[in-house]
């Protein structure tokens, strides 16, 4: 089982992976950049009805392709893709997460690439080419970002100790009416100083940097939230399922910047939502 929490046994250095990790990005970069708001885009509808663009299946290719060569006993999980082996150490790929972004000329869309050691992410890196951003964290290392300047700096949640005084992204008013619970989205934002339904990978590095208290999210799968855990994380925020457990398959996400966390589990579960 895939899980956001750290086990309490020692970890091996994670200097290497997380190296790796950004090579990937740079490779996934490339590829994604070069079809991006392209006339001429190929995009195909998949089985459960969502899209896939020519790009999404390019890129996920070349960060597999550098993961064959450069880590052949490590398993794979990428979304367009499957599952390729069954190691302790595995990395989790999301090769264009916001593809309908991406299909529209949207440049807020990323690449996401984790490695999960026994089920628990403990690098992720975040890149937003069209928009000159990336993050990056791992273990024990801290939480970064590149500018669109080039500067790099270390990042970190706020200190906002109020949930009045909060500015949160719920993602979209569709997740919460799947899982009925619209009721406790307008109950939610009623309690806050702002929402906002920002989406994708985004709202969640925006928290990383301080900038919101809270991201939550549902029907969302593995590849999707396995590189965010360790960013916020790192950053000095909790990350957990929306019903508190640590899974990463719990199909739901609460992020928030730790020291709001109870506070808005128990506003969000206050009638007994699951």
């Amino acid at each position: 089982m895939s899980r956001i929490e750290e086990p309490a046994a020692p970890l091996a250095d994670l200097t290497d992976d997380l190296a790796l990790a950004l090579r990937l990005a740079d490779a996934a970069d490339a590829v994604a950049m070069e079809r991006f708001d392209s006339a001429d885009l190929r995009i195909d509808t998949k089985p459960d009805r969502t899209h896939v663009t020519e790009a999404d299946l390019a890129t996920e290719r070349a960060i597999r392709g550098i993961l064959d060569a450069e880590r052949p006993g490590d398993s794979v999980l990428g979304e367009e893709y499957g599952t390729s082996g069954d190691t302790s150490r595995r990395w989790v790929i999301d090769p264009i997460d916001g593809t309908h972004n991406y299909m529209r000329g949207i440049p807020v869309w990323a690449t996401l690439i984790a490695l999960t050691v026994d089920g628990v992410p403990r690098v992720g890196v975040v890149s937003q080419p069209a928009i000159g951003r990336r993050w990056w964290a791992a273990t024990d290392q801290g939480a970064w970002t590149t500018t669109a300047d080039g500067d790099t700096r270390r990042i970190h949640v706020s200190g906002v100790d109020e949930v009045s005084a909060s500015s949160i992204s719920f993602q979209s008013i569709e997740q919460w009416d799947d899982v009925d619970l619209v009721p406790t989205l307008e109950k939610l934002t009623r309690a806050v100083w702002r929402d906002r339904a920002y989406g994708d990978a985004l709202p969640y590095m925006w928290l990383a940097e301080g900038r919101l208290e809270l991201v939550a999210e549902f029907g969302v799968k593995e590849y999707d939230i396995a590189a965010i855990a360790p960013i916020v994380r790192e950053a000095g925020g909790r990350f957990t399922a929306f019903d508190g457990t640590d899974r990463l398959d719990a199909g739901s996400s609460l992020a928030t910047n730790g020291l709001l966390h109870d506070d808005f589990f128990a506003l969000l579960h206050e009638d007994g939502a699951r």
